[in-house]
């Protein structure tokens, strides 16, 4: 956090910056280990919850999978741009330690997997984990996220997609059962 905004002090231009320039660790979303240290643990554990990977085990001999349709790959390529910094999750007002909230990174994250032709497989699993606790419906709407990405991850747009396809998973399963 520097001067009370999230934001990466490895990329900030210090002549812009109003002086005097005060640095503090990303301390709402996550435990102070020492100084700027922060655990980050939480947002490493909430994207193995909604396993915000794409399974490879047993495809090498099934050759190159799926090409994605460019105008997908160009979104897709919109939230692999994620490096993981925590900024959206500090600057959001739902992620807290008094909240279960996983954050804007990683529904970001569920987006950019469930877009990919191999990483369709698992959508479904992806989806449950976000309907649960802690998922997409304790997202406030309040958009700090976006406003803080230093990528510009248009993660309030992948929040609204997951939500659109959370309701139509929920509608799917229940007629179904």
């Amino acid at each position: 956090v520097i001067n009370g905004r999230p934001r990466q002090a490895c990329t900030a231009l210090i002549d812009k910056l109003e002086k005097p320039i005060r640095l503090e660790p990303l301390a709402s979303a996550f435990p102070v280990e020492r100084d700027l240290v922060v655990n980050r643990e939480r947002m490493f554990d909430n994207l193995k919850r909604v396993k915000a990977w794409i399974p490879i085990d047993g495809t090498y001999d099934l050759g190159p999978g799926p090409r994605m349709p460019e105008h997908e790959r160009q979104i897709a390529y919109e939230y692999s741009k994620c490096m993981t910094c925590g900024c959206c999750l500090e600057a959001c007002p739902n992620v807290n330690f008094h909240s279960s909230f996983m954050g804007p990174q990683v529904l970001g994250q569920v987006r950019l997997f469930n877009t990919h032709p191999t990483g369709k497989m698992n959508a479904h699993e992806r989806l449950e984990a976000i309907m649960g606790k802690g998922g997409i419906t304790e997202c406030g709407n309040a958009q700090n996220c976006v406003q803080v990405c230093p990528k510009g991850i248009p993660l309030t747009t992948a929040i609204a997609e997951l939500n659109r396809a959370t309701v139509a998973f929920g509608i799917k399963r229940w007629l179904s059962s």
